[in-house]
């Protein structure tokens, strides 16, 4: 097998279990929160930088929101068993980076990788993100180029594979969808909040030896759980987030 063939082959495996790369870090993760400490042993510095980590992470889930609330149906989605698409997405932060959904989940790890402040934690993240998602981008590419052929090709010649080149805006081809985002992005606004909360209180028990949960971090892990059910049970039980075409 020819490494252009061996790429893909790993690529559609890896897309097919792209869900399980968290989980991987987990070790890394505990190892990391076991070293925690206050930057320069100030509390408050520490509750600025929970907070620049949590913006991080929300960046990256705006870039998610903002391509679901804008792609049609049967693009852009969440499935594992192959590649899908209906249609070639060109446009809105497609114009940008072929690769926004993937750039969004970057940030949305890196803002959780960074809340230790152990500097090695989000290097080895950001080596393994590169290492993991270049083999599913390029099976994903391979696949969108025997679908759209020449379009693909055009396309992807002149937009950038991840970092986005701003110059190259173009406006989004459908309004956004304030419904169609809910129904696609609900469960990864929870697991942010789930994340961050946890890695609060994993903080003040090492640093601290205390187990709390700030009233701040509850009333977001309240609203968040509270998000999730109400907009899972909507999906699941209405057509209330359905949007024709979307």
């Amino acid at each position: 097998m020819g490494l252009h063939r061996e790429f893909e082959a790993q690529g559609q495996w890896l897309f097919r279990w792209r869900s399980v790369l968290p989980f991987l870090f987990t070790p890394l993760i505990v190892l990391a929160v076991a070293d925690m400490h206050w930057p320069f042993g100030s509390a408050r510095l520490h509750t600025i930088w929970e907070y620049a980590c949590l913006t991080v992470s929300l960046l990256g889930l705006a870039i998610r929101v903002f391509v679901a609330g804008c792609v049609p149906a049967g693009t852009s989605g969440r499935n594992t068993k192959g590649q899908c698409a209906a249609s070639l997405n060109t446009t809105g932060l497609y114009s940008l980076t072929r690769h926004p959904l993937y750039l969004g989940n970057y940030l949305i790890g890196l803002g959780a990788m960074m809340t230790p402040s152990v500097w090695w934690l989000p290097v080895i993240y950001s080596i393994s993100f590169v290492a993991y998602y270049e083999r599913i981008m390029f099976a994903e590419e391979a696949f969108l180029r025997k679908q759209f052929g020449v379009r693909f090709s055009t396309w992807a010649e002149v937009t950038p594979a991840f970092l986005p080149n701003f110059a190259r805006w173009n406006a989004p081809s459908l309004g956004f969808s304030v419904r169609s985002a809910m129904r696609r992005e609900y469960t990864a606004l929870f697991v942010i909040i789930a994340s961050h909360s946890a890695l609060e209180i994993a903080g003040h028990a090492v640093v601290e030896h205390r187990y709390v949960l700030e009233a701040k971090w509850a009333f977001l892990l309240l609203a968040g759980a509270a998000c999730y059910f109400t907009l899972r049970g909507l999906k699941k039980y209405s057509r209330l987030l359905n949007v024709s075409g979307r």
